[in-house]
């Protein structure tokens, strides 16, 4: 049996122990602590430490002072064409124009699409016609009716000689009753006429319905544009026919265009019709205009109000549907100017700032973030003065005591 490999085991067994189990009481041993002597199975004695005595936590503040900014309204947005209408037809019938092509700037008025007229000039001709004959007849009743009121008038004079003379005895009862009568069928005629005259009447004003009815008829034949804009699409094909609604061609007025936003809620009162706005296109471009519509009802689902602002665009280099950032003006407001880096989050997850207060407590200051910088970020919440910590608010809470380091406003 070998001895040697056995007692290196054991030996190797009592170092590793020593090392792991008693490692304070091997250093101390090794380092001949005089004043201390380690029992078996003890640990030595922990220095102790004051417990009134707590760290102070080192912090970079910097005292900012309100300044009064011009204030912004910025939101997303959109470029809106003035008008679209899609141009349709009222009648139905074959397009006898060459096309116009789609791009191409029209005048208001300008014809669009021409069908063909058919047999829409007879109806016409027929329709005067009627009219002229119409107006012929109403000579023929007033004549009629002065007549027949002549002769009314004849009667009532017989009627009444009649009846003076059969008073006295001049007259016979069979001549009383003969020229009342008369006043009657006088009376009859009369009438007659009249009603003969109103027809004559009535009769024109059919006609003339029906010849405003066939020149109506004739004028939607020529399709116009109803203002001045570009083509977004071709004009009706040559020979193409046209039922009453089809779409003739797309006119869309960009000149003014509008730019399109939609303001928060907390926002609105802060926008007023005519003030002054700019926007930014998606190319880099920049335009102003001012805000001529701010809706009075919220829209349902995002609680917004649109908002539109008008801006020229002489040269149609605008197009409809860019998206665009835009920038209201407002009234100044007081704020901070600091580093974005010192903002910083609660527990609820409001944004803000930590700030030393009296006695060099910390404490948190909600803040509303109201414009971002090269220079930092412009915020409101902290009143006139504060002094905000810059660096190290991600290590304090609220209600700690700091020691602060104040930071000049050139660092």
């Amino acid at each position: 049996m070998r001895i040697v490999p056995i007692l290196t085991a054991i030996l190797v067994t009592v170092v590793l122990f020593l090392l792991v189990m008693k490692r304070e009481a091997l250093i101390a041993f090794a380092v001949g602590d005089a004043g201390q002597t380690v029992q078996a199975g003890e640990d030595p004695v922990p220095a102790v430490e004051d417990a009134d005595a707590k760290p102070v936590m080192k912090v970079v503040v910097q005292r900012s002072q309100s300044r009064e900014i011009d204030s912004a309204v910025v939101l997303r947005g959109e470029t809106e064409a003035a008008r679209q209408v899609d141009v349709r037809a009222e009648t139905t019938a074959q397009v006898i124009s060459d096309p116009l092509r789609k791009g191409s700037f029209v005048q208001a008025g300008q014809k669009l699409c021409i069908l063909d007229p058919g047999t829409r000039p007879a109806v016409l001709a027929n329709a005067q016609a009627q009219l002229a004959n119409a107006n012929a007849q109403v000579p023929q009743a007033d004549a009629q009716l002065k007549k027949a009121q002549a002769q009314l008038d004849e009667a009532l004079i017989n009627d009444k000689v009649a009846s003076e003379l059969s008073k006295d005895g001049y007259a016979s009862t069979t001549r009383v009753a003969s020229t009342q009568a008369a006043v009657k069928a006088a009376e009859a005629a009369v009438e007659s006429a009249l009603s003969g005259l109103e027809a004559a009447q009535a009769g024109i004003r059919a006609a003339e319905s029906n010849v405003a009815a066939a020149e109506k008829e004739i004028e939607r034949l020529s399709i116009s544009a109803p203002f001045a804009g570009l083509l977004e699409s071709d004009t009706a094909e040559l020979g193409s026919l046209l039922s009453a609604g089809s779409v003739c061609a797309t006119v869309i007025q960009l000149d003014p265009i509008k730019v399109v936003g939609y303001v928060p809620e907390t926002q609105v009162g802060r926008v007023s019709l005519g003030s002054p706005a700019g926007a930014r296109l998606s190319d880099g471009r920049e335009v102003r205009g001012q805000v001529t519509f701010l809706s009075r009802s919220a829209d349902p689902q995002t609680r917004t109000f649109r908002v539109d602002i008008e801006v020229a665009n002489g040269d149609m280099s605008i197009r409809d549907g860019q998206t665009a950032e835009i920038l209201i003006a407002s009234a100044g407001t007081m704020a901070h100017l600091l580093p974005q880096s010192a903002l910083t989050l609660d527990d609820d997850g409001h944004l803000g700032v930590r700030v030393v207060a009296e006695g060099n407590i910390v404490a948190f200051m909600p803040v509303t973030l109201v414009r971002d910088t090269a220079a930092g970020v412009w915020i409101t919440g902290l009143g006139e003065s504060a002094d905000v910590i810059v660096v190290g608010q991600e290590y304090v809470v609220d209600g700690v005591k700091v020691e602060p380091t104040y930071q000049e406003l050139g660092q």
